[in-house]
C-alpha cells in the first residue's frame, strides 16, 4: 500500500529491507513441450486456472504473490506483511498446497488424458530488499542472494517435489518449535 501512495504522490518509493523473509519460485514441468502441442487460447486458460488456485493458497497462507512470468509463480513472505515469527513456516505450508492443488488441475479439461499439472518448487529464506525499479512501467520487485539461491532451489529441483536450502529447513524447525512452545502442545 505504501508503495501505490508514494507512487501517487510521484515520490520515489523507499526500499524495503529484510534481515531474513522466504522466497518462492515454482514453474511447470515440460511447460516448453505442452506449449508446443496445445493452442495458445489452451495454455493461457491452463495458466488461468492453474494460477488462480495458486492465488487462493496465497491467501490462505498469507504468501504475497510478487509476479508471475510465464509459467513461473514468484511469492514472498514477511516483506509486505511483517511475518517474522513464521515466514519459513507459512512458506513450506504454502508449497504443500500448491503441490496438492496441482494434483488436481488439469493441463487441458477438453483433453485429460494430458493428465495434471506438474509442477517445481523452491524456495530460501534470508535477506533481501524490494524496491520499485524503472520509470515506464514501474514495477515492484525483489533482489539479493536469497531470491538467486531460491530460483536455483526451484531449477535444480526434481520434477513434482519441493526444495529449500538448508538455511530455510533449519528456520523451519526453529518455527515449528516455536508455535508448538506457544500452543503447549506437540510439534507436529
Amino acid at each position: 500500500k505504501h508503495v501505490a501512495e508514494a507512487l501517487m504522490r510521484g515520490e520515489k518509493v523507499p526500499e524495503d529491507r529484510r534481515e531474513c523473509a522466504t522466497v518462492f519460485f515454482s514453474d511447470i514441468v515440460g511447460f516448453t513441450d505442452l506449449s508446443s502441442i496445445l493452442q495458445s487460447h489452451q495454455v493461457s486458460d491452463m495458466l488461468h486456472r492453474l494460477f488462480t488456485a495458486i492465488d487462493a493458497c496465497a491467501e490462505k497462507h498469507a504468501v504475497h504473490k510478487l509476479e508471475t512470468i510465464g509459467d513461473c509463480y514468484i511469492a514472498v513472505t514477511n516483506l509486505v506483511e511483517k511475518q517474522p515469527n513464521d515466514h519459513a513456516l507459512r512458506m513450506a505450508r504454502f508449497c504443500v498446497a500448491v503441490m496438492e492443488v496441482c494434483g488436481t488441475t488439469l493441463v487441458d479439461p477438453e483433453t485429460p488424458e494430458l493428465g495434471t499439472v506438474n509442477v517445481r518448487c523452491g524456495f530460501d529464506s534470508g535477506p533481501l530488499v524490494g524496491n520499485v525499479v524503472g520509470t515506464k512501467h514501474k514495477k515492484y520487485t525483489i533482489f539479493g542472494n536469497t531470491v538467486n539461491t531460491a530460483s536455483r532451489m526451484e531449477s535444480s529441483c526434481v520434477p513434482g517435489r519441493i526444495q529449500c536450502t538448508k538455511r530455510a529447513a533449519d528456520l523451519i524447525k526453529r518455527q515449528k518449535h516455536a508455535e508448538a512452545a506457544m500452543e503447549g502442545g506437540e510439534e507436529g
